[in-house]
Formats: C-alpha cells, sequence, structure tokens
C-alpha cells in the first residue's frame, strides 16, 4: 500500500481513520453531515449569488457576508468530500502534500473566517456609533483592504505550517487518528523534537481567537453605549435589530471554538471520538448556519431569496 512506502523524509501517504471508536457508524454519521454540506454550499452560493448580482446590496455590510460566505465555502470544502469518500467509500488514504494542503487552507480559511467576524463587527460599530460617517469611512477601497489584510495574515500565519512539517521523519506510523489531515493529529506521528510545532500551533490559536474576540467584544461595547443613549425605545430596538444576524454568526463561530478547547483541557480523559466529534463541529456548524442566520434575520436579503424564488415558481407556472 501506498501510505507503507516511505521516503527518506517523509511517507508518500497518510491513512485517515475517520473517528476512532465509531468506525462502525461511519455510514450514519455521514448523513448528518452530508445534510449539513449540502445546506452550507446551497446556502452560501445563495448568498453569494443574491448579493454579486444585485447592485442595491453593494454595501459594506452585504460585501463582508459576500466575503463570509465565500470563506465558509472553502472551509467545508476543504475536509467534507475527502470525509465523505472516507465514510462512504473506505477512502482513507490521503495523498502527503494533499494533507498538507488540506491543512493549510483548513487552518487559514479558519482564520479569516475570525477575521471577517472582526470586520463585520466594525461595520456594526460604525453604522451605528458613527451613522453619518459610515459611507466615507467604509469606502469600498477600504473594504477590499481589510479583505487582503485578513488573506494576508491567515497565509502569513500558516504557510510555516507545511514547511515544519516536510523537515519530520514519521516514525510512529502513518495512520492520523482524525477525520481530516488536522495539524497536531499530524504532528502525533512525528519523530524529533516537536515543541515549536506545538508551541506555534497553540500560539497562533491564542493570538487569533484573543485579539479578535476582544476586538469584536470591544466594538459591541461602544455600540451599545451608543444605543443606550438614543431617545427613544424603537430606535433602540430597531439599531439592537441591525447586529442580531452578527451576533448570531459569532456565537455560531466561537462557541464550539470555546467548548472544544475547554474539553481538550478539562476532559482529557473522555473518549477520543467526543473530541473529533467537537471539532467537525466546528467545521460544518458555522458554514451551515450563517446563510440560515441572515436569510432569516436580514430583511433584504430575505427578500431577494424569496423573490428569487417565487419568480422561478410564476416561470414554471
Amino acid at each position: 500500500m501506498l501510505a507503507n512506502n516511505i521516503n527518506s523524509t517523509h511517507p508518500v501517504a497518510f491513512l485517515l481513520m475517520g473517528i476512532p471508536g465509531l468506525e462502525h457508524l461511519h455510514i450514519w454519521i455521514s448523513i448528518p453531515f452530508c445534510s449539513a454540506y449540502t445546506l452550507a454550499v446551497l446556502g452560501n452560493c445563495t448568498l453569494l449569488f443574491i448579493i454579486l448580482v444585485d447592485t442595491a446590496l453593494h454595501e459594506p455590510m452585504y460585501l463582508f457576508l459576500a466575503m463570509l460566505a465565500a470563506i465558509d465555502l472553502v472551509l467545508s470544502s476543504s475536509t467534507l468530500p475527502k470525509m465523505l469518500a472516507l465514510f462512504w467509500l473506505r477512502d482513507r488514504e490521503i495523498n502527503f502534500h494533499a494533507c498538507l494542503v488540506q491543512m493549510f487552507f483548513l487552518h487559514s480559511f479558519a482564520i479569516m473566517e475570525s477575521a471577517m467576524l472582526q470586520a463585520m463587527a466594525f461595520d456594526r460599530y460604525v453604522a451605528i456609533c458613527k451613522p453619518l460617517h459610515y459611507t466615507t469611512i467604509l469606502t469600498k477601497r477600504l473594504i477590499i483592504k481589510i479583505g487582503l489584510a485578513s488573506v494576508t495574515r491567515a497565509v502569513t500565519l500558516m504557510t510555516p505550517l507545511p514547511f515544519l512539517l516536510r523537515r519530520f521523519h514519521y516514525c510512529r506510523g502513518t495512520v492520523i487518528a482524525h477525520c481530516y489531515c488536522e495539524h497536531m493529529a499530524v504532528v502525533r506521528l512525528a519523530c524529533g523534537d516537536t515543541r515549536f510545532n506545538n508551541i506555534y500551533g497553540i500560539a497562533v490559536a491564542m493570538f487569533i481567537v484573543v485579539l479578535d474576540l476582544l476586538f469584536v467584544v470591544l466594538s459591541y461595547l461602544f455600540i451599545l453605549r451608543a444605543v443606550l443613549k438614543l431617545a427613544s425605545q424603537e430606535a433602540r430596538y430597531k439599531a439592537f435589530g441591525t447586529c442580531v444576524s452578527h451576533v448570531g454568526a459569532i456565537l455560531a463561530f466561537y462557541t464550539p471554538v470555546v467548548i472544544s478547547s475547554v474539553m481538550h483541557r478539562v476532559a482529557r480523559q473522555a473518549a477520543p471520538h467526543v473530541h473529533i466529534l467537537l471539532a467537525n463541529f466546528y467545521l460544518l456548524f458555522p458554514p451551515m448556519v450563517n446563510p440560515i442566520i441572515y436569510g432569516v434575520k436580514t430583511k433584504q436579503i430575505r427578500e431577494r431569496v424569496l423573490g428569487l424564488f417565487l419568480r422561478k415558481d410564476v416561470k414554471g407556472g
């Protein structure tokens, strides 16, 4: 088998175990996974189509939402197709370099998603705290710069990972105890001193989560202060209403991250499949629910989606 053919530095391929301890349930587990992925693809493609086609939605809030939808598509597609091939066809083998590419895309786009939620918090801050300067502050030029900055940050932080992993000799086997090529799951198979990889992975995760969450929290503290100063209750309710979708997206992204982090530290003796299912939930849940959150809570998106399908019904009739 390819996975057993090892050259002088690294194996030709790895074998993905899937969900350890639940291999006999892979077919059943694949049903919610496939459903979630289908919803994510359909929902995010619909969002992208509506925002790109409708020029009335070419405003900062919706342009950031389009970026978030594109990131969610790549984030979910970087792992789910291979995962479903593993569950359905027992295709466990993944080429070494393909594994590194998957890892790079997975972690890079997770960082980009965090950056985009941060940018959307800034958008809400400007819209509520500086409404008269909204269009002059959030110009299309600045939006492009924010998008490029989020990509640059993610690529800069994640580019070292593949090169760090290529230098190891993998003498602890070629079976990755995971559904996809997660960084630390691959590091555990490496020989030699892996302390730098461990420290780098933790440092990047802490840097991203703490920095981005801090910015989001500060943005919403300023928003809360500005909203409470509004004269009427109706105005306060309307201002808060514009933030509901974004708060939902933040909770959908960061809640699984925090739960998974706490579980790794508090419940270290928990079965491996618990941690892996949580990791998969973190990858699947935000891309699936973000289009639903924005589709239900954002009036402009909801009207366009309904209009799109009603138009199809009229043509079909």
